[in-house]
């Protein structure tokens, strides 16, 4: 196998991530049929195939799920090179890959517009990850840079720090009873459904957290993985929820949902960036890392300090 070639290697792992030829031709901004013959040579090299074919559905082989424990592994070796030869050069160029869960999604595409306004040499990727098991994962396989999240992982080798604050408060429809009460006691939660984020996110950590320190269990009406999904279901009526105020902004602003002061809300936490403690960072992630925490918090109290002060100071 020393034919093999990294760029093999490249497709050989994307083509094994997303389970067709076509997708990831789309991905490394490839044709197809490149994509096709890449694979066929490396399993000309290996001597095994790598993949089956039934029609237009593949799988890896068995041979092929073990090539693929190697090739992610070679392929970190060398991103782990490049990071620390750039570092040498201190060349803010390359591809910075941020890893984060869905609800960050809401600010951070503007965050990273303007760092990469200032660093304009770096191309920069999101990668959003459903709950930060996930995350992890991908950050251990070396497919992302460094993460952000809320709730800092604690059984791993990482290095958290917070950057900025990360509010949550429970939001209703316009015209719904809770808001004629002022302060609601926390009892008339279990008086109304809830519609709740799925287990394993973050924003349904902080929730049965909430719940479970109060003693209180009210009806879980629906359990959705999607904030955006939540907000319409709210705002039709369906439920309360608690959310990310980051998520929620925009609605709060045009009247589309209210904040329920409940006792002990807005449920104060902070944003984190990670990244492996034994990883060595890129010029353009230590440039970002350095970004964030010096200027998320500035920018994100910008745009929603009113909103996070009215619901502090009601609290």
């Amino acid at each position: 196998m020393k034919r093999v070639t990294f760029r093999q290697l490249r497709v050989f792992t994307e083509v094994a991530r997303q389970l067709s030829f076509s997708r990831a031709a789309e991905s490394l901004h490839l044709t197809p049929p490149a994509v096709t013959m890449q694979v066929k040579e490396l399993e000309n090299y290996v001597g095994l195939p790598l993949f089956e074919r039934q029609g237009r559905q593949i799988s890896l082989t068995m041979a092929g799920e073990y090539f693929l424990v190697y090739a992610k592994r070679l392929l970190s070796t060398l991103k782990d090179a490049e990071n620390v030869m750039a570092r040498f050069k201190r060349v803010e160029t390359g591809v910075l890959t941020i890893g984060m869960i869905s609800t960050a999604g809401y600010f951070m595409p503007a965050l990273l517009a303007q760092f990469q306004r200032e660093h304009p040499g770096v191309d920069v990727r999101l990668d959003v990850a459903k709950d930060l098991d996930t995350l992890v994962k991908r950050m251990q396989a070396n497919e992302v840079d460094l993460a952000v999240t809320g709730r800092p992982p604690k059984d791993y080798a990482l290095r958290s720090e917070p950057f900025a604050g990360h509010p949550m408060v429970f939001v209703c429809p316009p015209g719904h009873p809770l808001l004629g009460v002022g302060h609601p006691p926390l009892q008339a939660l279990v008086h109304y459904p809830l519609i709740a984020r799925e287990p394993g996110s973050e924003v349904r950590y902080v929730l049965d957290k909430y719940l479970r320190e109060r003693r209180l269990s009210p009806i879980i009406a629906m359990e959705v993985a999607s904030s955006e999904a939540i907000k319409s279901s709210v705002i039709a009526g369906m439920g309360i929820a608690l959310l990310s105020l980051h998520a929620v902004a925009t609605e709060l602003r045009h009247g589309l949902l209210h904040q329920v002061e409940f006792e002990g809300t807005p449920i104060m936490r902070t944003w984190n960036i990670v990244n492996e403690a034994s990883k060595v960072l890129s010029p353009a992630a230590e440039a970002f890392r350095y970004y964030l925490i010096e200027h998320a918090e500035r920018w994100l109290l910008a745009r929603d300090g009113l909103l996070i002060g009215t619901a502090a100071s009601s609290s």
